[in-house]
């Protein structure tokens, strides 16, 4: 039942029947700017709330989302210093053009409180999302930050600073899975220098320092700079991972850096840059996203030269770069990490320009084995086709950019796999565990998928083409109506609502 949901903060009442036009309880009226029905009340802060909204002028009554800020009327200089920030988060709102960003449909006064009028964005934050399916793993964390800092380049192009990015502040979209950055009351712009002249320090320090714990020092002090936003997003990694707020973590008595290394386990090569992202002092974080971004560029590399691929690495051993196999024994210790990063890159572009996967030993399922064992988890860019690895048990492995035509993986454990763009075209996947998988822009075409455990598994962009999802679990996967389409499924397929369909 639709109801119509009174914005009268003292309402005793607000739930009215949808046909009223008029708040039984406070008599307040129930359409806003004649055209918005108010239906539910979805959050609740110090300055407003935020609630979800039909917009009756428009055909089929599209929902979207009514942003009402509600200042104090005791103090006019917050009063009016509120206004000024909800006419200026409307001018920045105006000025932003991005799929990943909310659109700004209206924004108007009335009863002496301002309302925004923002596209609804379905789906949960990633605060929900902890709460509610646990913490993410190193591979999701590499996602996450892959996804957001490019949205992050796009605001500070336009010379805004966000200012309360937070995973409460970022929704993971129903539709596609694409992170969508919300909330920018806090954001600083041209127009928030004039403010800080006009307005006491106080006045604005209460409407727009952002939130204790993701906020680095510099903002606190009410002068952020675009690496503030990049501080942000390495404390919301932190929440990803722990579920505990920066500020629950230890810091460093002298120098005030967070202590999470302790508590966080993952690759050197990461744990550097969200190190770097997190400096305290801004001399030594990254500057600009580009920064960040480039450095992620060279994980790869790093976690390459960290599983051994330039070392020797007795019978199991899994030569990379081309050329003549005598180069095989060659040992390259003396060799700086410097020295040994840029062979690894040149070996990787090489293997990518000459489709060159192997060379030299040949590579059985006992030597791969033996390397996981030892706690290699990346095989990236390698040739595996007709690679014959049933009932293993193999979860978290990296097959990002492999080769793994007429693969055999029933009944193994792979939970956590990362097959990002691997061609997997007529693999067998029989009865194997794939919850959580990363199966993005892979090859899937004509793969064995029957009585597969696939919850939550990532197929974006990936091709399903004849692909036999018969009996599959797909329970909350990302997978589009069009993939499933593409794909064979039956009675007993059970689709990402957790439903059978029956033909």
């Amino acid at each position: 039942m639709v109801l119509s949901y009174c914005l009268n903060p003292q309402c005793s009442n607000p739930q009215n029947p949808s046909h009223l036009e008029m708040c039984r309880a406070c008599g307040q009226k129930l359409i806003l700017n004649g055209r918005y029905r108010p239906v539910k009340n979805i959050g609740k802060g110090r300055f407003g709330a935020t609630f979800l909204s039909i917009d009756l002028l428009l055909p089929g009554n599209p929902i979207c989302v009514i942003k009402q800020l509600r200042p104090s009327a005791n103090d006019p200089e917050a009063f009016q210093m509120a206004l000024d920030l909800f006419e200026r988060e409307a001018k920045t709102l105006g000025q932003l053009d991005h799929p990943q960003i909310p659109r700004l449909l209206d924004y108007f006064e009335q009863g002496q409180h301002f309302y925004l009028i923002q596209s609804w964005v379905k789906g949960r934050t990633l605060q929900q999302i902890v709460q509610q399916d646990g913490v993410y793993n190193e591979i999701q964390i590499k996602r996450f930050v892959t996804e957001i800092l490019p949205v992050l380049k796009y605001i500070h192009s336009v010379k805004v600073i966000h200012r309360d990015i937070k995973p409460a502040n970022i929704i993971s979209r129903e539709q596609d899975g694409k992170l969508v950055l919300i909330d920018f009351g806090a954001v600083k712009d041209q127009v928030n220098t004039e403010l800080a002249k006009k307005y006491s320090k106080t006045a604005l320090t209460e409407f727009a320092v952002g939130t204790m714990g993701f906020a680095p020092p510099e903002q606190l002090a009410m002068r952020p700079i675009y690496s503030s936003d990049i501080y942000a997003v390495g404390a919301t990694c932190l929440y990803l991972m722990t579920a505990k707020s920066p500020r629950e973590f230890p810091c460093d008595e002298l120098t005030g850096e967070l202590l999470w290394k302790k508590e966080i386990k993952m690759n050197a090569s990461f744990e550097k840059i969200l190190t770097k992202m997190l400096e305290f002092d801004i001399r030594y974080r990254y500057r600009s996203v580009d920064e960040v971004l480039k450095d992620l560029e060279i994980v790869p590399y790093q976690d390459q030269l960290q599983g051994g691929l330039l070392n020797n690495i007795q019978e199991n051993r899994i030569i990379t770069d081309s050329g003549d196999d005598s180069d095989s024994d060659k040992s390259y210790s003396h060799l700086s990490a410097t020295a040994r990063l840029a062979m690894a890159i040149r070996a990787r572009k090489t293997r990518k320009g000459k489709g060159s996967f192997t060379h030299g030993k040949a590579i059985n399922r006992e030597a791969m084995l033996n390397a996981y064992g030892n706690s290699r988890r990346d095989f990236a860019e390698q040739n595996f086709n007709s690679f014959n690895l049933s009932s293993t048990n193999i979860p978290r492995i990296i097959f990002r950019n492999c080769q793994l035509n007429n693969a055999n993986f029933q009944g193994s454990n792979l939970q956590d796999a990362n097959f990002t763009k691997a061609d997997l075209a007529s693999a067998n996947f029989n009865k194997a565990y794939l919850k959580k998988c990363y199966f993005s822009k892979a090859n899937l075409q004509s793969a064995d998928l029957r009585y597969t455990n696939l919850k939550r598994a990532d197929f974006e962009g990936a091709n399903l083409y004849d692909a036999n999802l018969c009996g599959a679990n797909l329970t909350m996967a990302k997978i589009t109506e069009e993939q499933l389409k593409q794909a064979q499924t039956n009675w007993n397929t059970i689709f990402p609502d957790g439903k059978r369909r029956i033909w």
